[in-house]
């Protein structure tokens, strides 16, 4: 019997048609709500002083721009163009387009802002060692650190063999050798240039020093001689002299009565000069998320004009008479704003402390004609003056870290707070308040809302989050704001009468429990949260999260944790690069088969090392014997194996570069590569015009790699201008591999993408 098939009609089950049905009608019903709600939140976001927050984060933008670019921007072009949108802004003021074009004219303002800037402190930069430079100058900053001195040298004579006359040049000393901010001193000295990233995607340090006017680092060759200078050093000179001498006797009474790190902290606190700190201290203040502490910040001057204004209003309270006809808010405002203009000098006036000091005036003065205090337009109006004066304050982690602890705080002032304690109190409400509870809330929640706007910034220039932040902060913050910095303004105010020492006393209890509480949780299973490197991506995403749901007042606002989420799985699917190479040819690091790196060198540079450790959330040590595992090394140079077995090279003499080629799939030579190399092969000279070079790769073939250099092709700024016209992309002097038999011999086309 013959079995035919049959086609068949299905169907959906019928209860399950049922269902699709109803939620198709329901979605067709519900989306005009939906989008409804959406277009009226849209109108309420883009309401009357809904733009100003948004301001800052336009300008900010622009500066970022500008630190994208390529090459130097013509300044002139940029003005004239910020002028332009500004003008088109006025003139449409308005019609529906004013928003877009506020906020399009501030981004070009920021742009324009720091190219200006850029022009305006423009100076020569050392390109090239210079082993020995004979210098004449005036002595501007002094350092003083845990085994050497540091200072800033303003060169007024130089002679050098084939070097630009610099302007500033930052020397390391001996310990206690470093000469006093105002001395004229001659002296002989080797030079560094800027220090160039130390991986692709890395801190710039040499565009720090940049727009500190540095030109080269380096340290004194013998003897330094101080005499009396032809000319006057100027008013700015004598200025930061009286102020060093005045740092320096602070820091001298300070020392009579404690020492260790409990005097190197007390002078931190006090006059910012917090490199005298011990490493073991120092390490376990950061990693238990107290390192903020160290750096003069918003925190020390939102204590010291605290402290300074809730006293003194509390001691003009005392008089009756006053409290009806005097403004003594007002007053004590003017005297708060007093005490933290003479904290920011008194600690050196650094760009993260003008920041600090920028914002705690916004506020005195709002307080002074009688406006809201703590408001977003503050932060807004503090941020644009911070960035008009110092727009590369923008890349910097203090400013980022600062601003986006402070968003989370305003909008946990104005938003968070509000919503939490609408209710009624309650019998058990009011005791709770009364015993603290509410305080110890309020403390807890800052501390977390700081701690997690902070985060990407953490991880992304530091390569570590502090799990136990919140722990560590609330053990010890309380007592810093009620007893180290009170004591400590107090002692400053008893030095001129001799009655100072009680009050260093008060300090170090505090500290000592501050150090003690830092010490016990870098302890904890777990203290230290080691993150891989990521790129700007993830971090621009972060930004735009946390701005997000900081600015926006509807429901629009938690969009943002959208982009933080995104942002943590773009950050935590980046790749880590196979090779890494040094940009002096010394080092090279090659990722094994369990994953970690491996090193091969011919120099020992244990920061270069600790750092690349750190961005691979490595936590050995430079000096961990394991990090050779696997390496062979003879007198013609090392090789070590990749995670499938083939071999990196790093070849020592021009005799072991025939048997490198043939047996490595990557060889790095100071020598010339010979032009039969079948392993693909990179030069001093291909290192000189890149830099630090970070290979990954690009498929399954493991002799492709993609290159990504810390100078790419066509890059050239003031801080580091390109060293040649190969500079890579994938540079263009390193060698293919040779064709094999099943090849073309006709020699490829280089691949400009950097892929082989």
């Amino acid at each position: 019997m013959q079995r035919r098939d049959r086609a068949r009609v299905r169907t959906w089950p019928a209860g399950v048609s049922a269902r699709a049905g109803a939620l198709l009608t329901f979605g067709l019903a519900w989306w005009p709500v939906l989008a409804g709600r959406l277009r009226a939140w849209a109108r309420e976001e883009g309401g009357p002083g809904r733009l100003l927050p948004w301001a800052p984060v336009a300008f900010g933008a622009g500066i970022a721009l500008y630190f994208a670019a390529d090459h130097e921007p013509v300044a002139s072009v940029a003005a004239a163009t910020a002028v332009g949108f500004a003008v088109a802004t006025f003139l449409l003021r308005r019609t529906r387009a004013f928003g877009t074009l506020l906020l399009i004219a501030a981004a070009v303002a920021g742009f324009a802002t720091a190219t200006l800037k850029a022009a305006r402190i423009a100076h020569p930069v050392l390109t090239k060692p210079v082993y020995a430079a004979e210098l004449s100058g005036f002595v501007e900053v002094r350092e003083v650190r845990e085994r050497t001195d540091r200072f800033v040298l303003r060169v007024t004579q130089m002679q050098a063999a084939r070097a630009p006359s610099l302007e500033r040049v930052r020397l390391s000393v001996k310990k206690g050798k470093a000469p006093a901010v105002g001395s004229f001193v001659t002296l002989k000295a080797r030079l560094q240039p800027p220090l160039q990233p130390l991986q692709p995607g890395g801190y710039d340090f040499a565009r720090d020093l940049y727009f500190q006017g540095i030109a080269a680092s380096g340290f004194v060759l013998g003897a330094m001689v101080v005499s009396t200078p032809a000319q006057d050093g100027g008013w700015r000179l004598r200025y930061a002299a009286a102020l060093q001498d005045l740092r320096d006797g602070i820091d001298t009474r300070i020392r009579s009565v404690l020492d260790g790190d409990t005097r190197a902290i007390a002078t931190a606190l006090l006059t910012g000069k917090r490199d005298a700190i011990s490493t073991p201290v120092n390490d376990a203040m950061f990693v238990s998320g107290l390192g903020h502490v160290l750096s003069i910040s918003g925190y020390h001057m939102a204590v010291v004009a605290g402290v300074v204004f809730f006293a003194l209003r509390a001691l003009l309270a005392l008089i009756p008479a006053l409290t009806v006809t005097f403004p003594i808010k007002k007053v004590a405002a003017a005297a708060a704003l007093a005490a933290a203009a003479f904290y920011l000098a008194l600690s050196g006036a650094e760009v993260a402390t003008q920041r600090s000091f920028l914002m705690t005036a916004v506020v005195l003065i709002a307080v002074m004609v009688d406006r809201r205090a703590i408001t977003f337009r503050t932060l807004a109006l503090a941020a644009l003056i911070v960035l008009v004066i110092a727009p590369e304050a923008l890349v910097h982690p203090s400013f980022q870290m600062s601003f986006a602890a402070t968003l989370g705080l305003v909008a946990l002032v104005q938003v968070g707070m509000p919503a939490l304690f609408a209710a009624n109190d309650s019998s058990v409400a009011a005791r709770v308040a009364l015993w603290g509870g509410r305080e110890i809330a309020l403390l807890t929640l800052a501390s977390v809302v700081a701690g997690l706007a902070t985060m990407p910034y953490a991880a992304y220039h530091f390569y570590r989050i502090t799990p136990y932040g919140v722990l560590s902060n609330l053990a010890a913050m309380p007592v810093v704001s009620a007893i180290v910095m009170p004591a400590g303004l107090l002692g400053l105010v008893a030095i001129p009468f001799g009655l100072d020492a009680p009050f260093w006393r008060i300090m170090e209890f505090g500290i000592d429990w501050m150090t003690l509480v830092a010490q016990w949780v870098a302890s904890l299973p777990g203290a230290v949260g080691r993150v891989t490197a990521f790129g700007h991506g993830p971090l621009l995403l972060a930004t735009l999260g946390l701005v997000t749901i900081g600015l926006l007042r509807t429901p629009l606002r938690w969009s943002g944790a959208l982009g933080l989420v995104g942002a943590i799985g773009w950050a935590a699917l980046t790749p880590q690069p196979e090779v890494l190479i040094a940009g002096d040819g010394r080092q090279v690091a090659v990722r094994g088969a369990d994953g970690h790196l491996r090193l091969m060198q011919s120099g020992v540079d244990a920061f270069r090392l600790k750092q690349w450790l750190a961005a691979d959330a490595d936590p050995r040590t430079p000096d961990d014997a394991s990090l050779s595992a696997g390496v062979s090394c003879d007198a013609d140079g090392c090789v070590a194996p990749l995670v499938d077995g083939r071999l990196v090279a790093l070849s020592l003499r021009p005799d072991g570069l025939s048997d490198d080629c043939a047996r490595a799939v990557l060889v790095v030579t100071a020598a010339q590569p010979p032009p039969d190399c079948a392993a693909l092969a990179i030069d001093h000279d291909d290192l000189q015009a890149g830099g630090t070079l970070a290979l990954r790769r690009t498929g399954d073939a493991s002799e492709v790699f993609a290159i990504e250099a810390v100078r790419p092709r066509g890059r050239s700024r003031p801080w580091a201008e390109a060293a040649a016209e190969k500079a890579p992309g994938r540079p263009a002097s390193i060698r293919r591999p040779a064709p094999t038999a099943s090849e073309d011999a006709t020699p490829a086309p280089q691949d400009p993408t950097g892929d082989d």
